[in-house]
């Protein structure tokens, strides 16, 4: 089965001559997470396949897997200087430069992504997304490029009942609501996917979140640790971006321009079906075979990380005022949507 960027690649490239675009461009393409992760890794390739094909050959991406040409955590430095002319990564990598940037990634009680989508694209959210990086001093243009589903809440070794019995666990954890996880006692580190099991095995970290049950499957987090809680109240859904060196960006010709934002709009779309539709094989090989004992959140927790995450969403919006913006025109989005989302959609009915 033809994934969804395939078949617009296919359609687009019948059309496309090189002539349109006189100029070839090569993108060289670090990601942040490896190619091998399904969903997590494995849009950007497809991408690459596409721009080549809507472009008959005039526009080419490189993918390079993680740290083969700088570090996961140095793309978005990288891609400003004009060190490399690309990167394939996540906004939330950045909190520590840029306040504001996990909005654009996952957001605690958040989007799920046909909001958030909707929110980007005909809100002010892709407006604000540039915005960000240019007032910040990033010579980058950022394309939404991939968006996954909901991520599991977190692998722990032991049960989870109460508040009490998160205090001095020290737990990889992305984002803000690694913010909330810290008001509420716990040790957080930002540990990139490849480091977080081997900082399990060795008592590193006592617990872990990371991404979808598909994705965390293929890292094994389920050899050292059994108990996996939903839902995912930090990241409903996780947004990945591709950086391009501005000045790459302006010299490259309009139906380039065009051909990479429709590859990562279209890219949007499959990631996120890709991501929806291969969780409930890993969550019954989980249960049937790995002997993961899968719980949920009760209403109580719920309430208190939400309490909590208010909190760190009031603070981070006083200490910086492209925050508060953001967030705002977020909410005012989201709370009109609601509109629509409690009249439109049916209850779960079990």
């Amino acid at each position: 089965m033809k994934s969804i960027i395939t078949s617009l690649a296919l359609a687009a490239g019948l059309a496309a001559t090189p002539a349109l675009a006189k100029d070839k461009l090569l993108l060289k393409t670090p990601v942040a997470f490896s190619t091998a992760l399904p969903g997590l890794g494995t849009p950007i390739p497809r991408v690459a396949d596409a721009v080549q094909a809507m472009s008959g050959g005039t526009l080419k991406m490189k993918v390079y897997e993680p740290g083969k040409l700088v570090p996961a955590f140095e793309i978005l430095d990288a891609v400003s200087a004009g060190k490399i002319n690309s990167g394939y990564t996540t906004a939330g990598y950045w909190a520590g430069k840029i306040p504001a940037a996990p909005l654009f990634s996952a957001v605690p009680f958040g989007p799920e992504a046909g909001e958030y989508m909707a929110w980007m694209y005909y809100g002010d959210g892709l407006s604000l997304y540039q915005r960000m990086y240019d007032e910040a001093g990033y010579n980058v243009k950022v394309l939404p490029c991939a968006v996954i589903a909901p991520e599991t809440s977190g692998w722990f070794a032991k049960e989870i009942n109460s508040p009490e019995d998160l205090k001095g666990l020290k737990m990889r954890f992305f984002g803000l609501g690694g913010k909330v996880m810290e008001k509420l006692g716990v040790a957080t580190s930002l540990l990139p996917g490849g480091e977080i099991f081997p900082a399990l095995e060795k008592g590193a970290i006592d617990a872990t979140e990371f991404s979808m049950p598909a994705i965390d499957q293929r890292l094994g987090f389920h050899k050292v640790v059994k108990y996996n809680y939903f839902p995912g109240w930090h990241q409903q859904a996780t947004v990945f971006e591709l950086l391009i060196n501005k000045d790459v960006w302006n010299e490259a010709s309009e139906q380039h321009q065009y051909i990479l934002t429709e590859a990562c709009k279209a890219s949007m779309a499959d990631s996120f079906a890709e991501g929806e539709a291969m969780q409930f094989d890993a969550l019954q090989n989980n249960i049937e075979e790995n002997g993961v004992q899968i719980r949920k959140w009760s209403p109580e927790m719920l309430t208190v990380f939400k309490d909590t995450w208010e909190e760190v969403a009031a603070e981070e919006s006083a200490n910086d005022p492209f925050f508060k913006e953001v967030y705002e025109n977020m909410t005012t989005f989201r709370n009109q949507y609601d509109l629509w989302e409690q009249n439109a959609f049916l209850p779960r009915i079990n």
